[in-house]
């Protein structure tokens, strides 16, 4: 199935049904007098998030949503039924915005949340409502009034713990494969992921985290090069960065004799890095400002050689320290094979642990709690 992250509706409530004008004829009561009664209520648009729901393909064949209208009133004080409401179902994280000035209307973060999108228009009078001691006759009701017209665009953004982001063909399918029940497509070429992947995955007995593998980013991705920004909103709400760097690199240049071949390649990865940050930075300056953990994958041929893996990784922890200006993980930048699972099962359980630390920070903040200045899981 085609991923579908954007969509534009337009939606218009049910209108009011008008009152109705009549007057009470039986025999023997001469002067029954006006018994018209009101219209009923028009439908409302209402907006449901479902959880089962990952995608706004339904939005591709279906744009437009017509409320029904409430039904006249009519004779003896009768009622007209009210219009049923119409119920949107969209994926949790769909943000709702204004057509016209793109201002967000409602953002869906949890199952089963629902807003009312169009309200429908109340239903009119009848003419028994118009009674007074000096006017017992009115021979008038009033209209229903018109229920709401909106147009939307619908923009799905991921929940997620983590976000797995780098360069194409860093490892990043291969990586959420290895650590949950997600199975992506892997080729040996850029952009096999065409598509945001999800998976669970199984820290504890009985705790999970959510993990996303986003498409790759190259240079100038902010401006649409590459698969553009189109899947970079996708990370805006994770909690953590795996920041993946193919050390591919390593294993066919480092090997050569010499600390000048060494330094060439830890520049190529901090070239890489930097340009990441860079394109998050201008799409999303805060996006700086989430925790990362620095991975080092595709080094499992260089295992024989844990000598060279340690200068790689202490040369590359110096120069990412100086460029985010915050304090490592323990063991970062880590060592991976996403292939064999080397060191995979150690990352899980770092993330792990910042992932509970950051919600033992939020609760914390949300109750009044003053924090430490930083209570982060720190060498």
């Amino acid at each position: 199935m085609r991923f579908i992250d954007e969509a534009k509706i337009k939606m218009s409530a049910g209108h009011g049904g008008p009152g109705c004008v009549s007057f009470r004829r039986e025999t023997f009561i001469p002067r029954g007098g006006p018994d018209g009664g009101d219209g009923g209520d028009g439908g409302d648009v209402i907006i449901e998030s479902a959880a089962q729901l990952s995608t706004l393909q339904d939005f591709r064949f279906r744009r437009v949503y017509q409320a029904p209208r409430g039904m006249h009133g009519s004779s003896s004080h009768k009622a007209g039924r009210d219009g049923e409401n119409i119920l949107i179902r969209v994926p949790v994280g769909t943000v709702i915005k204004d057509i016209d000035t793109q201002e967000v209307l409602f953002d869906f973060t949890e199952e089963k949340q629902t807003w009312v999108a169009c309200k429908g228009g109340r239903g009119g009078k009848g003419n028994s409502h118009f009674t007074t001691s000096t006017f017992q006759a009115p021979k008038f009701a009033q209209p229903g009034e018109e229920g709401e017209t909106r147009e939307i665009i619908l923009e799905l953004k991921l929940l997620a713990d983590v976000g797995i982001i780098g360069f194409p063909n860093a490892g990043k399918s291969t990586l959420i494969s290895r650590m949950s029940a997600a199975r992506p497509k892997i080729a040996d070429y850029p952009f096999t992921t065409l598509t945001p992947n999800l998976g669970v995955v199984e820290a504890d007995e009985h705790e999970t985290f959510v993990v996303a593998d986003i498409p790759g980013l190259v240079e100038g991705a902010h401006r649409g090069v590459g698969l553009g920004h189109k899947f970079l909103k996708h990370i805006e709400r994770t909690r953590l960065f795996v920041h993946l760097l193919d050390g591919t690199q390593l294993l066919e240049d480092a090997t050569a004799p010499g600390d000048d071949q060494l330094n060439a390649v830890i520049d190529q990865f901090i070239y890489r890095y930097q340009a990441i940050r860079t394109e998050l930075g201008l799409f999303a300056e805060k996006l700086l400002h989430v925790q990362e953990i620095v991975v080092l994958n595709k080094l499992d041929l260089l295992e024989s050689d844990p000598a060279l893996v340690d200068r790689a990784r202490t040369a590359l922890r110096q120069r990412i320290n100086s460029i985010r200006g915050t304090p490592p993980f323990p063991g970062e930048p880590f060592v991976i094979s996403a292939v064999s699972g080397s060191g995979v099962r150690d990352l899980i359980f770092t993330l792990h642990q910042e992932i509970k630390a950051q919600k033992a920070r939020h609760a914390k903040a949300t109750d009044g709690i003053p924090l430490p200045n930083d209570e982060r899981m720190r060498s």
